[in-house]
């Protein structure tokens, strides 16, 4: 059985699952908690939001939280930070892609046996090494948020994006292998993932929320294994 939403909706278009709404919120109290603690002088937060339709529900509920903290959070959508492609393969499962792409199925599969699913491209979809190049470009950007330029110097850019894609941009931003974000477990639900320091001085990731843990349905279990980037 495929994941039945994706076979009738455009995975841009997919809504927040109703617990989802929720569990944004409790994000976000605890992400503007973290941010006070730092006890900055001035604090600007940016939100660099995902053009899809469940991180912008996320990002609804994320910013609710962090006004009440007292921030006024500037929202600005990222189409670089959008959810990886999956082409034709999107909602079909592996018996259903051997019927309908039994030639890019086993090219695919190639890929996968040799430790080489990062680089796969899907069929007029992605690879996890294209969306890399993609994640990469908005870096400078988000240097120039934290110059200043324009007005006051960002102290917090949140990026609300998507599993694959935030493995992606930790792995560009902090120089890592290939290898690491293929091996890396997509963030659970609402994980909060910290990149600090500064550009003179290194840069460290940590873990500010684990998350919610995903549902465990039939569904569900295919709906995760697609985001993860993979192919069953």
């Amino acid at each position: 059985m495929s994941n039945k939403v994706n076979l009738h909706t455009a995975d841009h278009a997919v809504p927040l699952a109703p617990e989802g709404h929720d569990q944004a919120y409790k994000a976000g109290k605890i992400l503007a908690n973290s941010i006070l603690e730092r006890d900055y002088p001035y604090t600007k937060v940016l939100m660099l939001v995902s053009p899809y339709k469940r991180t912008q529900q996320t990002a609804i509920a994320l910013k609710k939280a962090l006004y009440e903290a007292g921030f006024e959070p500037t929202w600005r959508e990222c189409l670089q930070l959008r959810e990886q492609s999956f082409g034709l393969f999107d909602g079909l499962d592996a018996e259903q892609l051997q019927e309908i792409y039994p030639r890019q199925y086993e090219l695919y599969q190639k890929h996968k046996e040799f430790e080489g699913e990062f680089f796969a491209p899907m069929p007029m979809g992605e690879s996890r090494a294209r969306v890399c190049d993609r994640v990469r470009s908005v870096f400078g950007s988000m240097m120039r948020d934290f110059a200043g330029a324009g007005g006051i110097p960002a102290t917090d850019i949140i990026c609300v994006s998507h599993g694959v894609t935030i493995r992606c941009a930790i792995m560009e931003f902090l120089h890592w292998s290939w290898d690491w974000c293929e091996k890396e477990p997509n963030p659970a639900n609402c994980a909060i993932k910290t990149i600090s320091g500064a550009e003179n001085r290194g840069w460290k990731l940590s873990e500010t929320f684990s998350g919610f843990p995903h549902p465990r349905d039939h569904d569900h279990e295919v709906q995760e294994i697609r985001e993860h980037g993979h192919v069953a």
